[in-house]
């Protein structure tokens, strides 16, 4: 079982077509039920994401039509008459899915973790694999037409995934010599993140590895001028250090090409170009 938040709400079961829960407030309150299933969801916080402007007047006998709406959705033909893994204790909802259930967020979250730790590792192709696979699953926005408290935090959390999915991307595309998907991959981060240097620095290794040093010199100015005109700061040391890194860089023009290694990339990273990877990797043990 395959739950989808981002984008169309639905559950996919294999060798099924996707179902779809179509009422917004039912949306709100299942996406809340599923990622909080561990522990439960209580009526009032649950009440408190659907209505963050107030309660209305009517807001128990709302609620419960909205639950209502969320078990028809969970409980499957194949259960028997009156079982359903949405159940109502102590003040608590708790949705009981089977133990192979996944969520889109959840399976986007453990491949950024694996991505980084097989980046480390110099598995680049591994990287890549997983890191673009947890940028898929999170095509589409969560629950657009809803704002709240937990909303909007749920929303910068996937987003935050979503970032470290896309720079990872883009690094491992970059150590492979695909320097078309680097550059797209870190282009996608830096509009979503203006001000996220990691993702600036991603642009420049990902022009850099293609041998396109002007260009990577170019997005380290830019990034000064902005940095400078809205927030009055300059680039992290990291920044600075890959950018004057790369104004010692010979003219790539002039260097023969590197010979191949096994995974179809460069034979190894340059130093300079590892040091933007730096920020996306998990700390040595």
């Amino acid at each position: 079982m395959l739950i989808r938040l981002v984008g169309l709400v639905s559950i996919e079961h294999e060798a099924e077509p996707p179902r779809h829960l179509s009422s917004a407030q039912a949306q709100i309150a299942f996406a809340r039920l599923v990622l909080e299933r561990s522990a439960g969801t209580s009526r009032d916080q649950l009440a408190d994401t659907l209505w963050p402007q107030g309660l209305p007047d009517t807001w128990a006998s709302a609620l419960r039509s909205v639950v209502s709406r969320v078990r028809s959705f969970v409980t499957s033909a194949h259960q028997k008459p009156g079982e359903t893994p949405l159940v109502a204790q102590s003040g608590r909802y708790l949705l009981h899915l089977p133990g192979e259930a996944l969520t889109d967020v959840e399976m986007a979250e453990a491949s950024v973790s694996e991505a980084r730790q097989a980046c480390r590792e110099g598995a680049h192709a591994v990287a890549l694999q997983l890191a673009s696979g947890a940028v898929a699953n999170l095509r589409g926005a969560f629950l657009p037409a809803h704002e709240g408290e937990w909303v909007n935090t749920t929303r910068e959390r996937i987003e935050a995934v979503r970032l470290s999915a896309l720079e990872l991307s883009s690094a491992s595309a970059a150590a492979l010599g695909n320097s078309h998907h680097a550059l797209r991959y870190a282009d996608e981060a830096v509009r979503r993140a203006p001000f996220r240097e990691s993702a600036h620095r991603c642009r420049m290794t990902a022009h850099a590895a293609a041998g396109n040093r002007a260009d990577a010199l170019r997005v380290y100015q830019q990034l000064r001028e902005l940095l400078s005109d809205e927030l009055g700061i300059e680039p992290a040391p990291s920044t600075q250090t890959l950018y004057l890194g790369l104004l010692r860089e010979p003219d790539p023009a002039r260097e023969a090409p590197r010979p191949m290694a096994p995974y179809g990339g460069p034979a190894g990273i340059d130093p300079l170009l590892m040091s933007a990877y730096e920020p996306l990797l998990p700390p040595a043990a």
